[in-house]
Parts: C-alpha cells; structure tokens; sequence
C-alpha cells in the first residue's frame, strides 16, 4: 500500500499478563482496531532450540509473566466509542483469564514506525508435520537460512492483517490441513486474515477456495502473499462481510465444500458452527481453531450439537484444533 502522506496513530497500550495477551489481541482485532502489537518476554517454541533463528531476538524489559498488548486509532476514529468496548472487552475476559493490571496508557506514532517496528520482532520460523515433513516461513525482509532443507518455503507478510503462521492457533491449523486436506479439495476459509491457511491448502493440493473477512486489510494482504508464492492465479475469492448474517456473503459463498475451517474465537464459533453442515458435502471436514483449553468443553459441545462427529483434538501450549467430520442422516 502506498501512502502519500504520513499518517498518525495514537497508541494504546495495555498492561496484562502474558496469559492473556494472545486471547486479548485478538479480540481486539475484532474490535475493528488498526493494528496491534504484543511484547512480552517470552520465548514462543518454534524458536527455542531451533538453530534457523539466527537473528537474536530484541531483548524486553517486560517482566515475566506479564505483557504489554498495544492497538492503534488512526485519526479520524471515534475514540471514546472503542475505548468503551475496550473497557467492557477487559472486564468480561476478567471472568475467565488473569488479566492484570488491565490499565491503559496512550502515546502517538506515525504510520511508518508502526509499521517497520513489528519487523524487529517477526523472523523466519519452522512448522514440522506428523509425516516427517516441514514448512518454512520466511517474512521479506530476511533471507532463508537453509530452504533446501525444507519441503515448503512459504513467503508471508503479515502487512495489516492478522496471521502469520507463528501464532499456536495458526500452527495447529496449519498441521491440521496438511494432515487432513486432500488434493482437488473445494474449501471455504472464514476469517482469511493475510491468507496465511487458504495459501497452505492451495500448497497442499486445493483447487478452488472462498474466503470471508470483515477486515479490508485482507484484501491486499490475501493478493501479495499469494503473488509471492507463486499463487497468483489461484482460483480463490475473498469475500469482505459477515458470512454470520449478511445475506448476499452467504448466498455469495454458496455451499457443498469439502472443508470449512475457521481459525478464531469461541464467540464466533457458537454462531458459526450451526451453519456449517450447510455449507459442507455428505462427509465434509470442519476445522476450528483459536480455542483457549479453558472453553475446549464449550466448543466441544458446540460440535456436537450441531451434529459433527470429532476425529481429532490438536493441542499446542494452551491452545486447541478440532478436527471434525459431518455425515447427513437419511
């Protein structure tokens, strides 16, 4: 995206615990805010041990088991509006997860030190799959350490939306698909993000995909990741809407696919998960992730009551992948 004119933003942030910061960013994600960030001290997996970081990474001054989740305004928003959601978001996780301190502090930066300062923090990472083979994922700005060594080589920028693979989340649903997804699939993604999981599949043998986002950062983000990986004329849509209840998205993203998957919040998927076996063949699969373990036996019961039969449940640190299948009863 080329901007003209350098914009400001004023940045919130957040102090919480690192128990919480994943569950928080991204339900302000679903706020609508324009962008958030995430410093903590901790070490993710994919990064301990491994020798393909060879960069080190920035050394934080937050202390251990807390975190600091910051989003951004852009001129021109309503402020008082989403600080009120905000304030209301902090409270009602405050039921389920230790929040901390929650307070929120406020500082203004430009468009384009927002968006070179979270490049400090994402560097090239590995997802290995059960069969032996591995992914590699490399952001622009770094060059592969060793991809010969490597089965996949995916290129991803994040840019403004929200995936890039590393998150627990996004792992699961990755190993998921490779697992599971067959070739000449048909699939419909909800909540696309970057395109980071319909990038995977078309690697993985897909032949055609929708995708839905609420988010217009999507659209660019989808178009450049699939242009770097050579998936330029991939037969996938983007559809930008409420596929939950905007008439014309779900007429638009039809129906009878052989796999739906859904990487995000339990909130959604108690709506979302009651529409699916529409939208799936006789036998479809039905992927979800983003479940903290704490509402695992909620989404479970989610599943259940709409009918799918789970094959699997995935599990990476607190996080949960359900793998599911749906059979029609004559």
């Amino acid at each position: 995206m080329l901007l003209l004119l350098p914009m400001k933003y004023d940045k919130y942030t957040i102090k919480t615990t690192a128990a919480a910061e994943d569950i928080l960013s991204a339900e302000l994600t679903e706020l609508g805010v324009d962008g958030v960030e995430i410093e903590d001290n901790s070490i993710p997996d994919e990064i301990r041990g491994s020798e393909i970081f060879y960069d080190e990474l920035p050394e934080s001054q937050v202390p251990d088991g807390e975190a600091l989740v910051s989003f951004y305004l852009a001129e021109g928003k309503d402020r008082s509006s989403v600080l009120r959601d905000v304030s209301a978001l902090i409270e009602r996780l405050r039921d389920n997860l230790d929040m901390g301190d929650g307070g929120i502090s406020v500082s203004q930066t430009a468009d384009e030190d927002w968006i070179n300062n979270w490049k400090e923090f994402f560097h090239q990472f590995e997802i290995n799959f059960e069969d032996g083979k591995n992914a590699l994922f490399i952001p622009s700005w770094e060059n592969p350490s060793d991809s010969g060594k490597h089965d996949y080589v995916v290129n991803i920028d994040p840019g403004t939306a929200f995936g890039t693979g590393a998150h627990e989340t996004t792992r699961l649903c990755i190993r998921a698909l490779q697992k599971y997804a067959k070739e000449g699939i048909r699939f419909l993604d909800v909540g696309t993000g970057s395109g980071i999981l319909a990038l995977m599949l078309f690697l993985f043998g897909a032949v055609k995909g929708i995708g839905t986002d609420l988010d217009p950062g999507a659209i660019p983000a989808v178009k450049e990741n699939f242009a770097k990986n050579g998936l330029k004329e991939a037969d996938f849509e983007l559809i930008l809407g409420n596929i939950l209840d905007d008439k014309a998205v779900q007429e638009k993203a039809g129906n009878e696919y052989d796999l739906v998957v859904a990487n995000i919040l339990p909130d959604v998927l108690e709506p979302l998960t009651p529409m699916v076996p529409g939208l799936l063949k006789d036998g479809g699969m039905y992927i979800v992730s983003g479940i903290i373990e704490e509402k695992e036996e909620m989404v479970k019961g989610f599943l259940e009551k709409a009918g799918f039969d789970i094959i699997e449940k995935q599990e990476d640190g607190e996080w949960v992948c359900y793998v599911s299948l749906f059979h029609r009863t004559v």
